[in-house]
Formats: C-alpha cells, structure tokens, sequence
C-alpha cells in the first residue's frame, strides 16, 4: 500500500488541476495539458500440439489514456497520469486467471490499472531529469529492463530516477526501484533494485554503455530472487555508399546482488553465477533487410554450483522467437543463432522473417517415451521460424495494422529431477492480427 500510495502521488495533481480552471493566488495549477492514448485491438491464436490443451482463440483490445501537465508555474515541474484497460471481447483462451484451463495460454487477462503516475523535475538548463512515481521503463534493448510492450497490459515500474546529460553525448541514469507490476492480473511486487547505466555516443559509428542492474525482491515478498548483473556493449550504425549496417557486441556477468541476501532459506540458497553475450550485425540494402545473430545465456548442469543466466524483467518477447517458449532461460542455458531477412519501404511497409535455432549451453536430459527416467543427454532446443507485416492503414492517420505468425518445433531435451520431467516446450504455433491507434493533443 504504501509503494501504491508512492506511485499515486500525481493523481491528486492532476485530477485536482483538472477541475478547476481558474488560478489561485495568481499561480496556475496545470499549464500545458496533453492528452494522448492508445486503442489495440488483437486476436491471438495459440495451439501447443499433444498438451491435451484446446486451441486459444483470444479477442481482446487495450485501452490508455494518459493526461500530462506542466505544475505550479514551477519551471521544470510537470506530471502524467495514464490509465490502462485490457478488455475481452470474445474466445476462448487461458489468461491465468480465467479458469478455462482446458484451452491453451494467451496472457491477456482482463484487467484495469493505474500504469503510470509520476512527477517530473528538469533542473536548467535541462540537463537533469528526476523521474518519481510509477512509470514505463525501456533500457537500451529491453533485454534487461522492458515494459513488455507486446502483451496487452504492459510492465511498469515503481522507482525514482535521476537522467543527467550534462557532459556532450553522455547519458548518465541512476534509479531505485521498489516495486513492479507485471502482465498478469496478480499482486504487485515488492523490490529493493538498482539501476546504474551509461551511455557515451562516440559518433554513429560507436556508442559504448555500461550498465549495473543490482536486482532483489524485497523482504516481505514470497518471491526470492536476487541477482548483480553488469555489462558492456558497443553498438553503431555506420553506413557505407547506400548500405546502412547495425551492430552490438555485448557481454555481461551476473553474480549475488549486493544487498541483503539472508532473508530466509531461499534467499540464502540462491547464489546467481552466470554470463550473458550478444553478438548481431544487421543491414539494410536499399530496402533489402538482412541480419545474422547470435546470443549466449549460460546454464547450469546441476552440480557445477552455477546458475542459468536470468532476465526477470526484460521484454522477453523481442528475443528467442515469438512463440515465447524461452521467457526463462532453460536449466541448461540457452544458445540462439538465428538469421533474418525482409523488405521494408515507405508505403508498402515492412516485412520481415527470422529463423531461430536453439541448443543448451550444457546437455540436458532425454526422457524415454514410456520410461519416466532419463535415457541420455543432448543440447537440443529446437527451432522456430517467425514472420510479420506491418504498415500503415492508408486513409487513417496513426493507425497501423500487424500480422504476425511464429512455429516453433520442439527439441529432444527434457527439464525436470527425479522421475519428473517437462518437456521443453511441444510444438507450437501462434498467430496474431492486429490494428493499433494512437492519438495525441497537440
């Protein structure tokens, strides 16, 4: 509650300065009033091929509206408040929450929630920002901190944070976060986390960023979790005679968080050693989009005192195929080389394939058909092909449609201990349709 009442305190700011259109002692409330928002209607079908499971067919539409004002008459002062709505229109499907467990998983719940609420302060001349309240947060990637944009209802973060620009091309972030509300329609959660990161634009040829994400839950959370993840990457984009070219090279290493980890027996029995890398070169050829990458998170065979590489809090989905089957990284760690290639243009929009291949950083087991007991090891993950097409609907402005199709074919590895084993994932396909509007005041 007290997290909540934190994250809330832009409310009564903004409601209050929205009732009242004359001024007090001469000193304006709000100033500046922007509105914008957001309609997404989708339809996702989901099949986990002999899960015993029935196809999900799920109709649903995301709704926000969000209200920002500039405060007081206080120079550099403002606040923004933004409601979300995910609303089932129709189908059938597994939100988690639903109780038709007999169908396949769509996360979508329906649900409403205060996503957004928090003050801002810009210190002149502008080159410091403090953020305060709950708010959308997207680092870099989003391979580490994301809002997980994808899913209906988004991830939003309660933490204060500090953006300093002061030095030429150099983007400094503290933050302390203290809680998170995810996708689903459950509790929020509770957390004592950091985040330090920087930024340095060479030129466009090179951006080099460091980052330190010290993430624990808190003490009265159920949830036990606790990891310190630094890193180094080096992105750029430079262009040769009509070809524009991308890269990032990326490693990180995660350890124990620095910070209380003695809270109970879980606590104290998680001890994060991993490492992570990224390596992605992608161009685009007059149009002609083409891409090779190749990501590493580390695993674990059980007995060596290691633990798989985590990201608890990123956008999963952009990663490791849109089937989702790799939001966690598997037992064994998780090694993705995967290649794309599309088309985009202006008018005819963008098109786009991409074919994953998966394998374990460490064997993992195979289970025997009738057997119940493991019958050798192997690295295979499997494979998934996914493709999109997206464009701009003519004669609507801000209106965009999507659709998007991802089959994933499953490996020979198997998760589990004892006699209990799950399958890494069955065959899977998914599918969505999708239209996005966005609107705005000026």
């Amino acid at each position: 509650m007290k997290r909540l009442l934190l994250s809330m305190v832009a409310l009564p700011l903004v409601i209050g300065g929205l009732s009242v259109s004359a001024s007090a002692d001469g000193i304006n409330i709000l100033n500046n009033v922007k509105v914008k928002g957001e309609i997404r209607p989708r339809y996702e079908y989901a099949n986990i091929k002999n899960n015993t499971k029935k196809a999900a067919n799920a109709y649903t539409v995301r709704t926000r509206i969000g209200v920002g004002a500039d405060l007081f008459d206080v120079n550099g002062l403002s606040a923004f408040i933004e409601g979300t709505s995910v609303n089932n229109i129709a189908g059938r499907y597994n939100s988690t929450s639903n109780g038709q467990t007999g169908y396949d998983k769509v996360v979508d719940p329906r649900q409403a929630r205060l996503t957004q609420a928090y003050i801002d302060y810009k210190i002149a001349p502008a080159d410091t920002l403090i953020r305060a309240g709950r708010q959308e947060v997207n680092i870099d990637n989003q391979r580490f901190i994301g809002s997980v944009g994808w899913r209906q209802m988004f991830q939003t973060f309660d933490a204060a944070a500090v953006i300093n620009t002061s030095v030429k091309n150099l983007t400094l972030m503290g933050a302390y976060v203290y809680g998170t509300e995810g996708v689903k329609d459950t509790p929020s959660s509770d957390l004592e986390s950091y985040i330090l990161h920087a930024n340095y634009k060479v030129n466009n040829m090179l951006n080099i960023t460091a980052y330190d994400y010290i993430l624990a839950t808190a003490k009265n959370t159920a949830l036990h979790y606790g990891s310190d993840t630094y890193g180094l990457a080096l992105t750029g984009k430079p262009a040769f005679s009509g070809v524009k070219l991308n890269y990032r090279a990326e490693y990180a290493k995660q350890k124990d968080a620095s910070v209380d980890n003695s809270r109970n027996a879980a606590d104290t029995a998680y001890k994060a050693d991993a490492y992570y890398y990224n390596l992605d070169l992608g161009a685009n050829i007059s149009g002609v989009l083409v891409g090779v990458n190749y990501e590493f998170l580390s695993g674990t065979t059980g007995t060596d005192g290691k633990t798989a590489f985590a990201t608890p809090f990123a956008t999963g989905h952009k990663f490791n195929g849109w089937a989702d089957m790799f939001l966690g990284t598997p037992t064994g760690g998780l090694k993705d080389a995967n290649v794309r290639l599309g088309y985009k243009a202006k008018g005819l929009g963008k098109l786009l394939a991409v074919y994953h291949n998966f394998t374990a950083d460490k064997n993992m087991n195979v289970v025997g058909v009738n057997a119940g007991t493991a019958t050798g090891t192997t690295n295979d993950l499997g494979s998934e092909f996914d493709i999109v097409y997206v464009n701009a609907i003519p004669g609507v402005k801000n209106l965009k449609g999507l659709v998007k199709y991802a089959s994933y074919s499953k490996g020979k590895a198997e998760q589990g201990a004892g006699t209990t084993y799950k399958s890494w994932g069955n065959d899977k396909k998914v599918a969505w349709l999708m239209l996005d509007y966005k609107f705005s005041t000026k």
